[in-house]
This record gives structure tokens, sequence and C-alpha cells, in this order.
């Protein structure tokens, strides 16, 4: 028996089957990931849009030592030097001017910006938050309920009131989703397990415009788009607008969790003391970590990779469409890229993973690549090719 075996047979007796793997990872350096067999892949997956710097960085690895050897937890109750200078970074990188909250996960993120809205609402009756449908905002009660596809609600009800769902890049249908007890609107910028769908610059602009007239919250959703994804920190800036709050999580942590929330001056002091709270949020040796990714997304200048390396992404996936019949369309941005295909998705995955390459699907037909922004040229050249052999084993004559 392999190891890789051992360990999944070990996993299925042992963890809660809530996903259902088949490789066991046990190592990773830049883009490229080993099973516990030695076996290397390419992991454009970057562990579901988290290591967007890419695996074993130096000064991120650095950075979580040096913490760990002075604390490892401060409570809330005190001040920590890595979070307050996080929260500053956070402030300046987005311009809005206003201040964080940390938490641990997306959901936990986006859980605060609810609570937030509907605080902000409270004194004139409103918590009613519009969101879109093949959204998604994670698995808690409240965020799975936000998340307007119905396949991740079900055996959970009763869900909890106060959402209502509109169409996505449809402003009429989310002028139409308004009542006099809307209190926010939200979205994805870019679609992500909805199926890396794009936001486009008329119905962002729109949506800000909407809620200035209605005197509503925009708040974006930037678990998966956000720290240098799409080509700018936060996806939402590639389309001159600004929202009232946004979230952050996956790749904010460099691999260590972490989350948070982002307000404006408008928004940023809603909560007040013990209106909301998280004992891990701002956990110092995740802080010390973030701040060293967001220096080596600097340093590197990997917003920039992040179109230009993309763009060689999407390029060569578009010549794939052009090719087979059964590809239909190339779409996302920068390096959350979606390949739509007339099938199952997971078929091609499942071919790609047989090449050595990894990806994911979102939703039933589209393969969703989310390659470290680090990726280099030569790299994506041998990538292309497993993608183009394994095209080949599912659609060639």
């Amino acid at each position: 028996m392999s190891k890789s075996s051992e360990i999944v047979d070990l996993y299925k007796s042992s963890v809660a089957p809530t996903y259902s793997p088949s490789i066991v990872l046990q190592s990773g350096k830049g883009v490229t990931v080993r099973d516990a067999d030695g076996r290397a892949m390419y992991d454009f997956t970057s562990g579901i849009g988290v290591q967007n710097v890419g695996y074993g960085r130096t000064k991120v690895i650095e950075a979580i030592q040096a913490q760990a050897a002075k604390m490892t937890h401060c409570s809330n109750l005190f001040i920590n030097e890595p979070a307050t200078r996080l929260a500053a970074k956070l402030v300046e990188l987005s311009g809005l001017g206003g201040k964080v909250f940390f938490a641990n996960s997306g959901a936990e993120a986006n859980e605060a910006a609810i609570k937030l809205a509907r605080k902000w609402g409270a004194e004139s009756g409103r918590y009613e938050i519009v969101t879109m449908r093949q959204s998604f905002h994670g698995r808690t009660l409240a965020t799975v309920t936000a998340t307007g596809q119905a396949w991740c609600q079900e055996g959970y009800d009763p869900l909890p009131v106060g959402f209502k769902y509109a169409d996505f890049n449809n402003l009429e249908s989310v002028k139409a989703a308004i009542t006099d007890k809307t209190v926010a609107i939200m979205l994805e910028p870019v679609q992500g397990e909805g199926g890396i769908t794009p936001a486009t610059e008329e119905f962002m602009k729109g949506v800000r415009s909407l809620c200035d007239e209605k005197n509503l919250l925009m708040i974006c959703d930037e678990v998966q788009s956000g720290m240098g994804r799409t080509g700018t920190w936060f996806a939402w800036q590639g389309y001159g607008v600004k929202p009232d709050m946004f979230t952050l999580a996956k790749a904010l942590g460099g691999g260590i969790p972490m989350s948070a929330l982002v307000m404006n001056e408008k928004t940023a002091n809603v909560f007040s003391a013990g209106s909301h709270a998280s004992t891990f949020g701002g956990n110092p040796v995740a802080a010390a970590a973030a701040l060293a990714v967001i220096e080596i997304i600097e340093d590197e200048k990997l917003l920039d990779k992040a179109t230009e390396i993309g763009t060689l992404l999407k390029e060569a996936l578009q010549g794939f469409v052009d090719q087979y019949d059964k590809l239909l369309e190339v779409r996302g941005k920068g390096m959350m890229l979606g390949l739509v295909v007339d099938g199952e998705a997971k078929d091609v995955v499942e071919a790609l993973a047989a090449q050595g390459l990894l990806a994911l699907t979102a939703g039933k037909n589209v393969v969703r690549f989310l390659p470290p922004l680090s990726l280099k040229e030569e790299d994506l050249e041998e990538a292309i090719d497993m993608i183009s052999d394994a095209l080949d084993c599912q659609f060639g004559e």
C-alpha cells in the first residue's frame, strides 16, 4: 500500500465527509506541490485562492517564525502590533479612510459585514440585504442564506430572514428587489463559486449610484478576488467605484487563517465596544504573515504579473476554445479564470490532475484556474502543454 493510500483510508475513517478528496498533499514550493508519494504537480488552485504569492515563501515563513517566538496569541482586550500595522496598511491600500475588523474566515468576515449593515440600518428599521443569484458568501446560516444558490441551502431550513436575490449584472433586477426594508447591496466583483463571472463596469457603477440614491450600503465580497488576484489589490478597484465596506480572507494570511472587514469612514464606527468580537481575530502570527504577503506583492510587482501572465493564460485557453467544440468560453480577470465546458467540468479537472496540474470546478460546467500570482512564464508554458494534453484526452478525436 502506498503512503497516499494509507492516509486516504485514515482520512475516510476519521474526518467528517464534507469533502471528497483523493490526493494527499505533503509539501509545496512556489507553484508546485508534492503528494505523499513524492509526485510533483502544478497547483493552479492556489489552495482555492489562498497561496497568491506561492508556497514556501521565505519572507512569510520567517515572519511567522519570528512572531511565533514572541507571542502566538494576544487577546483583543489588549493591542498587538502586527494586527495594528496590518489594519493601517489595508486602510492605506483601499483608500477608503476607514477602519478594519479582523476575523478568521471569509464567512466570518461576511457575517461581520451583514451584522454591521443591520446595525447601521436599525434606527430606520431597515435590515434586508440584496445579494446576487449564483453568488457565494460562506457556510454559516446567515452567509449560506446570503448565497444565491439553492444547492448549498438544502436541509438547513428555516433560513434566517432578511435577504433578497437579484440577477448579477442586471441593474433592473437589483432595483426590483429593493424594498423600504433594504439596507445594503452585497456582491462579488467577480463571482467565484458561481462560475467565474466578472461584473460589468456598467453594473458596478450602477449599483454604486443606486446605493447613493437610496442611502444603501454597498458591500463587496473580495474573499476570493482580493489581494491582487484580478490585477488590482481588490477587484472593485478595477471598476472605478468605492464600496462602503468589503471583505477579505483566503490569500490575506498567506496560508494562515485570517479575514478582514474593511470599512469606509461612514461605516467605520458603527460597531462599538462589545457589539461584535472574535477571539482569534487579528491573531499576531497571522497578521505578521499577512504583512509579509503584502510586502512580497509590492516588491515583486505581482499586481502587474497577475495581469500580464493572466492575459497569456487567458489567450491560451481561448485557443483551446477555438479548437474544441465542447469548450464554450473563457471568462474572468487577471489570474481568476474560468473555462466553460459543454459537459461536466469535473471530468476535465480529473484529466488535468492525471497530467500533473491541479484545477478546480466553479459550478458544474466551469473549470476554474487560480494559479499563484508568482507564476513564471516558463512554468506557464509547461502548464499549457499539460492543459493541451488533458483536453486532447477529453475531446480529441
